[in-house]
């Protein structure tokens, strides 16, 4: 038997909805494919109550109202805000009581996670300068990795590591690469091997330094 699906207040923020939108009633694979997400993440911001689902039999279905609702968290995740702030953002969304009001709540959210990550890439650039000067390129060129190695950085090697630099979360790098998981590790791995270091932040580190990458 169907459950109906619940009503949903109407204000929200004007974000980018996937172009692919399914008709209604979209069931949980349809949802998790819009955004590229698991199931289990669906399932996590339910029990966060910052998103909601109806019934179909056993299966989770959602109204345009919800994958809206979707659009606006996944959009506060990419960007590093986090679960417990979303709360709050989506609880103060929900009260609203204008379209107006909504994109105000909205854009107050955003200025405030601009402001965390400015304050944010100045303590970057601070530990990159202290790197920058403890390593020391010139003096002990047999530490330095493979100049063959990084002259042949691949094109795709090369978006990784501006990304990485740019802070992306593994996930949005596996969307914006166009590829997977595993394929991401393997990537990863053999930039870490090119430059002979052991993290994401000795990497980046590296190649800013040797101009491979731009801060």
């Amino acid at each position: 038997m169907s459950s109906p699906m619940k009503a949903q207040r109407a204000f929200l923020p004007e974000v980018k909805i996937p172009s692919s939108l399914p008709s209604e009633p979209v069931v949980i694979a349809d949802m998790a494919n819009l955004f590229g997400v698991t199931h289990r993440t669906l399932h996590f911001y339910e029990e966060k109550k910052i998103l909601s689902s109806g019934r179909m039999g056993l299966m989770r279905i959602y109204s345009h109202q919800d994958v809206h609702r979707m659009a606006v968290i996944n959009v506060l995740r990419e960007i590093g805000v986090p679960v417990a702030a979303i709360q709050d953002i989506m609880g103060q969304l929900d009260n609203a009581s204008s379209q107006e009001e909504a994109d105000d709540i909205f854009q107050v959210a955003l200025e405030t996670r601009k402001g965390e990550l400015a304050i944010e890439m100045s303590s970057v650039h601070r530990q990159i300068d202290q790197i920058r000067n403890l390593l020391d390129f010139s003096d002990d060129h047999d530490c330095d990795p493979d100049q063959d190695s990084i002259a042949d950085l691949t094109e795709q090697e090369t978006t990784c590591l501006e990304l990485m630099s740019e802070g992306y979360s593994s996930t949005r790098m596996s969307r914006t690469l166009g590829i997977s998981a595993d394929e991401l590790n393997l990537l990863e791995e053999s930039l870490l091997g090119k430059f002979g270091v052991n993290n994401r932040f000795q990497v980046v580190a590296k190649a800013l330094t040797m101009g491979v990458i731009q801060s």
